[in-house]
């Protein structure tokens, strides 16, 4: 049973790099086109999910602070008593 730890744990990466670049959009895609990702990530199993992890996929996600962004960062959401158009509607 232990012997084919090796092969599933290969075959789990590869399958999770290749779902993962083929939900990717198109302009979040580094490096490379989408399609020539795909084919790395099929012919050379864990090199290319490991090079997809690495220098494929986009650094930002969903969540994370984007750079280049400038100006003040969102302020958080008011209540409606700090919300001088609420009090005036009142």
């Amino acid at each position: 049973m232990l012997r084919y730890l090796p092969v599933l744990v290969v075959l789990g990466v590869t399958i999770y790099a290749l779902i993962e670049c083929i939900q990717t959009p198109d302009d979040e895609v580094r490096n490379l086109p989408k399609i020539v990702w795909v084919i790395l990530i099929l012919l050379f199993d864990i090199v290319g999910s490991i090079a997809w992890f690495v220098a494929g996929r986009s650094q930002t996600r969903p969540g994370s602070i984007q750079r280049g962004r400038t100006g003040p960062p969102p302020r958080p959401p008011r209540g409606p008593d700090d919300d001088p158009d609420f009090l005036r509607k009142l």
